[in-house]
């Protein structure tokens, strides 16, 4: 495994966390993580995240470090899964658990209630969208959640839950990402 990046933030700052090449996956960019923990800086402590479309785990494991009490990571990718379960082991991050799923596979199991949710799926294969609506339909979110989407640069978010307030929304090159926040 020769792709590595380094946490940024936390008890794990500087640490890296290595991952495998698979189709779509792309880990979320320094820049914009470093723009995401500030937006969630109030929000991370002690919280319950799910990460869905885990990928290399880069948001997880950056919101593991700086201090939520639990996250689920949810990959389909078996590679994906074997890489984010060495890290766990590596870090010894007793609060994450990772669930080899198909996302929408895991969202109709039994709910579980988050306070931040990352949602960073393969780009044009319409998962963004359908996932948030998933998420609030089947209820997944505790009542003023924050969920961050990252998508696509040119892909409009018009059917976000109608309750989903927009608090931050940026461009870096050709990733989109916002943050919402779920009014009860």
């Amino acid at each position: 495994m020769a792709n590595k990046l380094k946490i940024i933030g936390g008890d794990w700052r500087s640490r890296s966390i290595h991952f495998e090449d698979a189709p779509g996956l792309r880990p979320t960019p320094v820049r914009v993580r470093e723009t995401l923990f500030n937006w969630l800086r109030n929000d991370i402590l002690s919280s319950r995240c799910l990460d869905l479309y885990a990928g290399s785990g880069a948001l997880s494991f950056e919101a593991a470090s700086r201090g939520a009490k639990s996250v689920v990571q949810v990959e389909n990718n078996p590679l994906a899964c074997r890489a984010l379960k060495e890290n766990t082991v590596s870090l010894e991050a007793k609060q994450i658990k990772i669930v080899q799923s198909e996302v929408f596979r895991y969202l109709a199991g039994d709910a579980d209630i988050f306070d931040v949710v990352f949602i960073d799926p393969p780009f044009h294969q319409g998962l963004g969208v359908q996932t948030c609506q998933w998420l609030e339909d089947k209820g997944w979110l505790s009542s003023h959640a924050k969920i961050y989407v990252e998508v696509e640069s040119t892909l409009k978010l018009n059917d976000i839950p109608v309750n989903w307030l927009p608090l931050k929304s940026k461009v870096a090159g050709e990733v989109g990402y916002h943050l919402f926040e779920r009014q009860g």
